[in-house]
C-alpha cells in the first residue's frame, strides 16, 4: 500500500487526483491533509511522516496583491522542506509547476523558485523529485474566473451570460483525466528531474467558445447529444455539462404526443451513436449505485414512478428527482456522480437507458458506490 499525501487535495487538480487514486484501494492510501496544517508544525510533521509520497499542489493562482501570490507559494514550499528536514523525510516529491514559468509573472516565478528549492533539497538528501511543468488544464468542476477560461465560459453559458474574449490566443491544453494519469504513472519513480508535460490539444480561445456555444444550443437548450469529432470534444462536452445547475435543470420533460392509438415520445436525438437499453424494475427495488468518469448516460422513465438520486463523489449533498411515466422525462448522469434509480410506485417501472459507448466488461468505467 502506497501512502500518498496531496496538498491542495480540495483544489481542481487535487480533487480529481484524490478521487482517482481512491478507485484503486488495494494499491493507494490517500493521507488526509488540511490547508491550515502549513501553520501548525506538529500537524504538518505528522502528515509528512505518514506519507511515502507527497504531491504538492497547494498554491494561490490569483490575488489582487501579486506579492501575496509569490510569497504564499514560495512560503508553502519552504514550510514543507523545513518539515522534511525535521522528520527526516526521504520519500518522493511530485510538484506541480506551470508553463507560466516562462512568462515572468508572480505566479510563474513562484512556481519556478519552488521547483528549484525542491530539486536542491532532493539532490542534498538523495530523495526522489519530479517537477512537472504543466500546460493549461481543463475538466469538470474547475472554478470559473480562476482555473481556466473554459471553466469561465461554461459557467457563463449555462447561466445565460455572454462570454467575452479578451485575448484570442492559442491555448495548449491537457484534460484533467490525462494529467492525473501522468501523475499516477510517476508514483514510485526514483529520479530527480523536471518534466515538461505534453499538451494534448491546441485551440484558439474563439474556437473553444464556438464549440461551447454549440453545446449550449444542442444540449442545454434542446437536450441533444452532439457528435464528437475527437476525444477532445467529448472531454470538453463533459466539462461543459458539469456546470449545469442540478437543482433546476433536471428532470427534463419529453414532448408526449397523444392520439386515439396511444402516445409517442421521442427519447433522444443524438449524433454520437452509443447503446440503448431497456429495463423493468420491480416495486421498491433500486438499480445503480455506481458512477462513471467519462460516460454520458441518460435515464428515461416511460412507465411507473421512479426516484433518481445523484451525489457527487466525496460530498454529502444528494439531488433527488421524481419521475413518472404519466409525464415521461429524463435525467442525465453527470460524470463523478454516484447515481441510482428506485421504483417508488405500485407497479413495475419501465426505464430506457442510453449511453454514449458500447459496454466493455474490460473497461466498463463503472465504479460501485452507494448514493
Amino acid at each position: 500500500m502506497v501512502k500518498v499525501g496531496i496538498t491542495g487535495s480540495n483544489g481542481f487538480i487535487g480533487w480529481h487526483l484524490s478521487q482517482t487514486l481512491a478507485l484503486d484501494i488495494n494499491k493507494f492510501s490517500v493521507v488526509k491533509f488540511k490547508r491550515d496544517w502549513f501553520d501548525d508544525i506538529s500537524s504538518l510533521d505528522l502528515f509528512v511522516s505518514s506519507c511515502d509520497i507527497i504531491i504538492h499542489l497547494a498554491a494561490v493562482n490569483r490575488h489582487s496583491d501579486e506579492r501575496i501570490i509569490y510569497d504564499t507559494n514560495v512560503g508553502l514550499t519552504e514550510k514543507l522542506i523545513e518539515s522534511f528536514r525535521r522528520t527526516g523525510f526521504s520519500g518522493q516529491i511530485l510538484f506541480s509547476s506551470s508553463i507560466q514559468e516562462e512568462r515572468n509573472n508572480p505566479f510563474g516565478n513562484s512556481k519556478k523558485v519552488s521547483r528549484e528549492l525542491f530539486c536542491k533539497w532532493a539532490i542534498e538528501t538523495g530523495a526522489s523529485f519530479q517537477g512537472l511543468i504543466i500546460p493549461n488544464v481543463f475538466g469538470a468542476f474547475g472554478v470559473p474566473f480562476y482555473n481556466s477560461v473554459i471553466s469561465t465560459f461554461c459557467h457563463q453559458l449555462v447561466n445565460n451570460e455572454t462570454p467575452k474574449i479578451e485575448n484570442d490566443s492559442k491555448l495548449n491544453l491537457i484534460y484533467i483525466n490525462d494529467l492525473v494519469k501522468v501523475i499516477i504513472d510517476l508514483i514510485e519513480v526514483r529520479s530527480i528531474e523536471n518534466i515538461n508535460i505534453d499538451f494534448t490539444d491546441s485551440y484558439k480561445v474563439s474556437e473553444l467558445l464556438k464549440l461551447l456555444i454549440s453545446f449550449k444550443v444542442k444540449y442545454f437548450e434542446n437536450g441533444q447529444i452532439p457528435d464528437f469529432s475527437s476525444k477532445f470534444e467529448l472531454n470538453l462536452f463533459n466539462t461543459f455539462r458539469s456546470y449545469l445547475d442540478l437543482n433546476n435543470y433536471f428532470p427534463k420533460k419529453y414532448i408526449n404526443t397523444k392520439d386515439d392509438r396511444g402516445n409517442f415520445v421521442e427519447l433522444i436525438r443524438l449524433e454520437s451513436g452509443g447503446q440503448v437499453s431497456f429495463s423493468t424494475t420491480k416495486i421498491a427495488i433500486t438499480r445503480g449505485n455506481h458512477f462513471h468518469t467519462r460516460k454520458i448516460e441518460r435515464f428515461s422513465v416511460i412507465k411507473g414512478e421512479a426516484l433518481i438520486q445523484l451525489r457527487k463523489i466525496g460530498t454529502d449533498q444528494i439531488y433527488e428527482y421524481s419521475l413518472s411515466g404519466q409525464e415521461p422525462a429524463y435525467v442525465d448522469m453527470p460524470i463523478w456522480f454516484a447515481h441510482n434509480i428506485k421504483n417508488i410506485g405500485k407497479e413495475d417501472l419501465y426505464t430506457m437507458f442510453w449511453i454514449n459507448e458500447f459496454y466493455d466488461a474490460n473497461d466498463s468505467d463503472t465504479y460501485f458506490q452507494e448514493v
